[in-house]
């Protein structure tokens, strides 16, 4: 039984560390999102951004800590837990040689909607994402942005209550990032709690009312976006970001 509770995702001491690494990705962690925030989380390449993601999702464990998503323990609870959220990753995360209709009613089944919720589903969040022209062409024919919507309209069919996203609109138009960053203002307007992270840190801040800064596996700082900016006397999340986090480069090796 799920605990009442205000936090959509509770993090409490966490501690992980790579098998093989010596350096631990993270030591005591804590953080709360709480329910109906639109939450980004920041950091330079290496802060743990995506790992986090990942241990919040369920694709890593971890023996140190606990994470809750609305008061379900990760790990403990798995399908209760994974038909509570969905997920957007930055690599594409459907099957290429089906149609869009086809990929939203395989996933729709594991998520155990029925044939009607996802015929009434499907045809919803095509029209939303502009693909009801092609909705029986294999997606493998399909430019960046056409698969990204693909991508986020696999992720909300079972309307879960938190949409965990990272990088969504990597390598997309300015138009298909428009219609991404509104439909997902809409989708939190009804009630879902939004995780992002990303690079776009001027969508960021179109998007995001509270965000976290990441970095060496530490919270830099977590706040309501706009006191942080104030606290920290700049003007934009681009200059926060490079004032707590240093402006020397952090290469991926």
């Amino acid at each position: 039984m799920a605990i009442m509770t205000p936090w959509a995702v509770d993090i409490s001491n966490l501690s992980f560390r790579y098998p093989g690494n010596e350096m631990p990705s993270f030591t005591n962690l804590n953080l709360q999102v709480l329910k109906g925030e639109r939450f980004g989380l920041f950091g330079p390449n290496g802060a743990g951004k995506t790992t986090l993601m990942n241990l919040m999702t369920g694709l890593l464990t971890s023996a140190e800590g606990s994470i809750t998503l609305d008061g379900l323990k990760v790990g403990a609870h798995k399908n209760r837990v994974n038909k509570l959220f969905g997920f957007v990753p930055q690599d594409f995360s459907f099957y290429q040689e089906l149609s869009p209709a086809e990929n939203l009613e395989f996933f729709g089944a594991w998520y155990g909607l029925n044939s009607n919720q996802i015929g009434l589903k499907t045809t919803e969040l095509l029209q939303i994402m502009g693909l009801e022209e092609v909705r029986d062409k294999p997606v493998s024919e399909f430019s960046g942005g056409m698969k990204r919507r693909v991508n986020l309209a696999i992720g909300v069919i079972h309307n879960p209550e938190i949409l965990f996203l990272d990088e969504p609109t990597v390598g997309v138009d300015v138009q298909t990032r428009h219609a991404i960053i509104n439909y997902l203002l809409e989708l939190n307007k009804n009630g879902t709690t939004l995780i992002y992270t990303s690079h776009q840190l001027s969508e960021a801040e179109d998007l995001c009312n509270h965000v976290a800064l990441m970095d060496k596996g530490q919270i830099m700082a977590h706040d309501n976006l706009d006191s942080l900016l104030k606290q920290h006397k700049q003007q934009d999340l681009e200059e926060l970001f490079l004032n707590l986090t240093g402006k020397h480069f952090r290469d991926d090796v």
